[in-house]
């Protein structure tokens, strides 16, 4: 009793601390009221889409500042538009027609009378062009200046800079020879494992490990055709790839009168596929010298390139907390909310106020850090599945209820859709409590609460990645996934006999539904095709129905009793019926009859032609899908009959892309 007791004051004192923080911010920002007046920022156009928007427009409306939301074709009845006071059309669902149309942006920025745009993460927040075309125009460009951008946007030119400004780097080569000879040269000289980057963008996007030289070509090709792809732009980087890194960041924030400062630092290294899903500040482990330190050369790094508004700052650790400059994101990040969460800041409505000609609203002695966060990225994708993204409709969303340490960050709603072409993000949520083990108990208890019906989602493999006794430990690192893998995917267990019965009824209520409604309008109600068993007499019939539980087939013996009741024996759970033999060459799994696509996407790069052999987990094609690429293998081998879609074309979801057959049924 006493221990709980002594817990909750301990909540009221953070609690109480975070309110003195905000009285502190709030009477600043009244300081420099007169600053905002003379900038005039009373409308402000959100150039993005999604969670991000909304978020921003939350914070404009908290300030009394007009929000414009612009608008795909594939978003026209999203939740950011219908949040916003006005909203714009700017062209079809593909983001180089809509949300990366500057020109398009610009104009509508025009007619609104928006004074200012807020990029939101993504899409144009990093574009250089972008910036000089709202200065050009007289737009606030809610963001750093072009020149920051484009120094820290390269990340060959910020590793230059940051060596000069006393900033730790690592070892590496960021050099304009982008042969292959010379860069798998360097990658010799600094020993592999080496870390192959694109120069521009961020997100995981262009990014290859090459473990050996036998596999460096490949991985230079793969992550050169990705960047090209997101950036416009295929020159890499080379650098020493530190095993099992911790990836840790630094938020910091600068005016337009000279001053920078430091927010603490984020943990944000449980990853897959190079991309964060899971983050947490402050980082565990850390301690206060450390922290210190990090902050610091964070500023430096800020000063170094006259940086303006919010921005991280990114750094491997090693196991000895030593730590090296790995990149500067020139924008707000995904996981900004943790940050503010032990804060007690509202970085949008600072990244406004500064925008305005404010000065920062806390210097850094008065930034105190409170409490423990987390931020877990709730996507639309199948872990199980290598973490394929997915999409779909959500036909049932409920979360746990916000409150004051509980924040829902989303863009969707019940029976909204993820879209296929763009990020597979649902929802952000974010806990805090007064420290890790408080937070962490805590961010459990809400991903309980959480529960979507209609696409698969990470939600199961988030509560078994933060039950994990290593992550609970603090004992993180960018290769947490790989190396607990086993215990993060445990063996799949037979479904329950009780579990299958349920679907198997589920199936024949749902095939009586559809029965009955033809026979009401067909109007023929002695049509075989009107009864589900295919009777037309009162008599009891027996049925065989096979489920696939995973990949074994279950038998099940359904009765149709004369009262209308049934009888099973045996059933299954979240499981469908299994493919007829005569469309086992499209199977989803691709081992019989070849390769098909696993969503819906263009097809990037073909590797092969009819009549060529192939080797099980030969490369195939290479798929570009919402946002990212994905190399279609080869299922087994054999040789090729057929390629059915070419380069640059498109393909849905199951589509069959190549077609495989066994070498002797060739011969014969």
């Amino acid at each position: 009793m006493a221990a709980t007791v002594l817990a909750s004051e301990r909540g009221r004192r953070c609690l109480w601390a975070l309110q003195c923080q905000k009285w502190i911010w709030r009477q600043r920002c009244l300081k420099f009221a007169s600053a905002t007046e003379r900038r005039n920022i009373g409308k402000v156009l959100i150039a993005n889409r999604g969670e991000i928007a909304c978020r921003v427009m939350r914070t404009a409306r908290k300030m009394g500042v007009k929000s414009v939301a612009v608008y795909s074709d594939a978003d026209k009845n999203s939740m950011h538009v219908a949040m916003a006071d006005e909203a714009y059309f700017i062209g079809p669902a593909a983001s180089q027609q809509s949300y990366l149309a500057m020109e398009k942006i610009i104009q509508v920025a025009k007619i609104s009378t928006a004074q200012a745009i807020h990029p939101g993460y993504g899409f144009l927040s990093e574009n250089t062009e972008f910036a000089e075309l709202c200065k050009q125009e007289g737009i606030i460009f809610i963001g750093p200046p072009s020149s920051a951008i484009r120094d820290m946007g390269i990340k060959s030119t910020s590793k230059a800079i940051m060596s000069a400004a006393g900033v730790p780097v690592t070892e590496g080569y960021h050099g304009e020879d982008q042969s292959d000879e010379c860069l798998k040269e360097h990658a010799r000289s600094i020993g592999y494992p080496v870390m192959i980057k694109a120069v521009r963008g961020g997100g995981g996007k262009g990014m290859r490990i090459a473990r050996s030289e036998k596999e460096f070509l490949d991985q230079l090709e793969s992550a050169r055709r990705e960047a090209k792809k997101s950036f416009n732009d295929d020159a890499v980087l080379i650098e020493k790839f530190v095993d099992n890194p911790r990836h840790v960041e630094v938020q910091v924030f600068g005016d337009q009168h000279g001053n920078a400062v430091y927010l603490f630092e984020r943990d944000c290294s449980v990853q897959r596929r190079h991309q964060k899903i899971i983050e947490e500040a402050p980082g565990p482990g850390i301690e206060p010298e450390v922290r210190r330190k990090l902050g610091e050369a964070a500023v430096k790094a800020a000063k170094a390139v006259n940086y303006v508004g919010a921005g991280t700052v990114e750094f491997i650790m090693d196991s000895q907390h030593n730590f090296y400059f790995m990149e500067m994101n020139t924008r707000l990040q995904v996981e900004h909310p943790v940050t503010e969460m032990i804060t007690g800041t509202d970085l949008v409505e600072w990244q406004l106020r500064v925008a305005a000609g404010e000065k920062i609203p806390l210097m850094q002695e008065e930034i105190a850090l409170s409490g423990h966060a987390f931020e877990a990225r709730i996507y639309a994708e199948d872990p199980n599945n290598n973490f394929m993204p997915g999409a779909g409709p959500l036909l049932h969303l409920s979360t746990p209820p916000p409150d004051s340490f509980t924040r829902i960050e989303t863009g969707v709603r019940q029976g909204d859709e993820v879209s296929v072409h763009y990020d597979p993000m649902i929802a952000k949520l974010v806990v805090w409590a007064e420290d890790r083990q408080a937070a962490l108990k805590k961010l459990q208890y809400s991903l309980h609460q959480y529960n979507i019906v209609g696409l698969s989602t990470n939600i199961d493999f988030l509560l078994s990645l933060s039950g994990h006794p290593q992550f609970e430990a603090g004992n993180v690192h960018t290769n947490f996934i790989s190396q607990h893998h086993d215990e993060l995917f445990p063996a799949k267990q037979a479904t329950p006999n009780e579990i299958l019965c349920q679907a198997a009824l589920g199936l024949i209520l749902k095939e009586k539904m559809i029965t009955d409604a033809f026979r009401v309008q067909s109007g023929d109600k002695f049509s075989p095709f009107a009864s589900s068993s295919g009777r037309r007499i009162n008599i009891s019939y027996t049925r065989n129905l096979t489920l696939l539980d995973g990949e074994n087939h279950v038998d099940i013996i359904i009765d149709y009793n004369h009262d209308g009741s049934y009888n099973m024996q045996k059933g299954s759970a979240q499981i469908g019926l299994p493919i007829p033999k005569y469309l086992s060459g499209a199977s989803a799994t691709g081992t019989q009859g070849g390769a098909i696509a696993p969503m819906t996407g263009t097809i990037e790069k073909v590797f092969v032609k009819a009549g060529d052999t192939v080797q099980a987990g030969d490369p195939l094609m290479v798929m570009i899908a919402m946002k990212m690429e994905h190399t279609i293998r080869a299922p087994k081998a054999g040789i090729i009959k057929k390629v059915n879609y070419q380069e640059g074309s498109q393909a849905n979801r199951h589509a069959p892309l190549v077609e495989l057959v066994d070498e002797d049924m060739e011969s014969n």
